[in-house]
């Protein structure tokens, strides 16, 4: 009887899902395959062989990639000095870490074209101490997009991390440190493997995040097209619903197979440590 009662209480959520989710991704799967009526891979081939596209779609994933590397090496840091604190710390800093989450991406955006534009403060204050003698050439350019998407989403592997680091035991460490281990061996054997879940969890919410972000990519990189500014110009500007169709499949498809090959990797190094 629990049992059903369970499932009872599952069923709104699952029949919302399924009605405002799971169906109109399956309808827009579908319209992919027909063209004029007719069973047809044209769609795809026809983008899958478009040079244009490819160069749009690796630009995104070295823009993702970058991305989510970059918040592991600045996030990991500060995500275990922040699970060291007392409670009332740590209470602090997870807001303050949170706190950029709060604000708008457009006016995040808007906030980095002040600081990296020709003009902006970046460039005036490297050039007020002699440091470049003319404005760098930051703005509208993937490292623009990467610094944008790097403020979006640091958070979310910060508070990934910190979730798993705080439950790793001291004792552990302080174990492995009076059999005469290294601080880099501790972290190599103790911290890293215990990290794994949190770590991989924040990568796959950074790199789909980076992926899929469209205000971020729009505002800061300028002509500069990755595939969500690239499905927004078909299915807005140009009217073209089934090419959004397909670029919109190809995104989630991508995007399955990344989150398979982090979760196998997870699975692998977890089993390893």
């Amino acid at each position: 009887m629990k049992k059903k009662y369970v499932y009872l209480l599952m069923l709104p959520g699952l029949l919302f899902l399924t009605l405002f989710m799971l169906v109109p991704i399956i309808m827009t799967i579908g319209t992919t395959f027909f063209q004029k009526g007719n069973f047809t891979f044209n769609g795809y081939m026809h983008f899958l062989q478009d040079q244009y596209f490819l160069n749009i779609l690796l630009t995104t994933m070295q823009v993702s990639t970058v991305t989510t590397i970059l918040c592991i090496l600045i996030g990991f840091p500060v995500a275990y000095y922040v699970s060291k604190q007392s409670p009332r710390t740590k209470g602090i800093m997870l807001a303050l870490a949170i706190f950029p989450l709060l604000t708008s991406s457009v006016v995040r955006s808007f906030s980095w074209i002040i600081i990296l534009g020709k003009n902006g403060l970046l460039n005036s204050s490297l050039m007020s101490l002699g440091l470049i003698q003319q404005p760098l050439e930051i703005l509208y350019t993937p490292t623009a997009v990467m610094i944008g998407l790097i403020h979006l989403f640091l958070p979310l592997i910060i508070i990934s991390l910190v979730g798993v680091m705080e439950n790793i035991d001291p004792d552990l460490v302080k174990a492995a440190e009076s059999l005469g281990a290294s601080r880099f061996t501790v972290f190599r054997k103790v911290i890293f493997p215990l990290s794994i879940p949190g770590l991989i969890l924040g990568s796959i919410l950074v790199f789909v995040g980076s992926m899929t972000a469209y205000t971020t990519p729009s505002v800061l990189g300028g002509k500069k097209r990755v595939i969500s500014t690239f499905l927004y110009q078909n299915a807005i500007t140009l009217n073209d619903w089934y090419s959004a169709s397909v670029v919109a499949t190809i995104m989630m498809v991508i995007t399955l197979i990344v989150i398979g090959l982090m979760t196998k990797i997870s699975t692998k190094l977890s089993v390893k440590g």
